[in-house]
């Protein structure tokens, strides 16, 4: 038996150095331990992925919690898991669909008309790096859904949010924004060849962005937003990459990134740390990679550009002003409405973070 105890020694050292050099990577859980019990809180792309366990961790604290997904037999189903495990009720199901205007609109009239207040909006839905499709109103998919859509919801439920205050907003961008560029005078991607993913990293760059300006826009409301990066994390958004599609990454690779890849429950965490830490009451406008504040990348840095990247996302989505600045004139010129498209049913667009 002894020749067995280095070997056994050897693997139990190397598999625990790996729990805790995963752990180390991926940042840990979240150190509040904070309770929500009597908020609401609406998360999009809740039913599966990060959503579905940002979701499942928030009904754990208490929140009543409003997942907004496309797909309502799968939100069903992750409603009453989360309502089974965590034993909290108030888990709810609704439908929305950041690819389509109308649905969002839809969607925020509910939210407006039934809850009496809505303390934590997590703008976590997205889809990264799918092929050239459009969204029901003609948008390029990556920019519609991960950016225009979310900055189409938080304006309609502003209000209810100011109401509610204190109050959170938390955006999910992505280490990819550092790679973006803003491209005004084609930001639909219909005058250039298209770079899916040169798109994707334009749609989290204005992640970034949107909560910089939104926070400046909210200052003294008491509602607070910020940003942040989750961190690598193994769910269905990277179903359109080359690692997902190669059998050579999915034999190989695969069982080697397993150790470095957060589950979705490790990548929810700084998605909960943002909605409940006690300790970020009042902090607005910050840029998180995973649990930690750090500066974003320079061009998200950019005040010009995130002022004008709002003028023009309330232009395309037809959001409601008191009046037009000659700035926001020359924002509407540089990048005009897209043509409006009717293509064959769109394909479905992955609701996850």
């Amino acid at each position: 038996m002894n020749r067995y105890i280095l070997p056994v020694s050897v693997v139990g050292t190397v598999v625990g150095c790996g729990v805790l050099l995963k752990d180390y990577v991926t940042g840990g859980t979240c150190p509040s331990k904070a309770k929500i019990k009597g908020k609401t809180v609406v998360i999009t792309g809740a039913n599966t992925g990060l959503g579905k366990e940002t979701a499942r961790e928030l009904a754990k604290r208490g929140g009543r919690i409003i997942m907004g997904c496309r797909d309502m037999v799968k939100c069903e189903a992750a409603a009453r898991e989360i309502r089974g495990q965590t034993l909290n009720s108030h888990v709810h199901a609704r439908h929305i669909d950041l690819a389509s205007i109308k649905s969002i609109r839809e969607f925020a009239d509910r939210i407006n008309q039934e809850e009496e207040h809505v303390d934590i909006l997590i703008n976590n839905a997205g889809v990264m790096r799918c092929p050239n499709w459009k969204t029901e109103d003609g948008f390029e998919m990556q920019f519609g859904v991960n950016h225009l859509g979310h900055f189409l919801l938080t304006n309609l439920l502003l209000e209810k949010l100011k109401s509610s205050a204190p109050s959170r907003v938390i955006n999910l961008s992505s280490l990819a924004h550092i790679m973006g560029e803003m491209d005004f005078n084609d930001l639909n991607w219909e005058r250039k060849k298209y770079d899916t993913k040169q798109a994707y990293c334009q749609s989290k760059l204005a992640n970034v962005l949107f909560t910089r300006e939104l926070a400046k826009r909210l200052q003294g409301s008491g509602v607070t937003v910020n940003v942040l990066h989750p961190g690598v994390v193994a769910t269905e958004l990277g179903r359109h990459t080359g690692l997902h599609q190669s059998a050579f990454s999915s034999s190989v690779l695969n069982p080697f990134f397993s150790l470095l890849v957060k589950t979705p429950q490790q990548g929810a965490q700084p998605s909960v740390f943002l909605a409940v830490a006690e300790e970020l009451e009042g902090v607005s406008g910050r840029y998180y990679d995973v649990l930690r504040e750090k500066e974003p990348a320079p061009r998200a840095l950019d005040e010009d550009a995130a002022r004008r990247l709002w003028e023009v996302s309330a232009a395309l989505v037809g959001l409601e002003r008191a009046e037009a600045t000659p700035t926001e004139e020359t924002a509407r010129q540089a990048t005009p409405p897209p043509q409006k498209h009717h293509p064959a049913p769109l394909p479905a667009v992955p609701q996850q973070a």
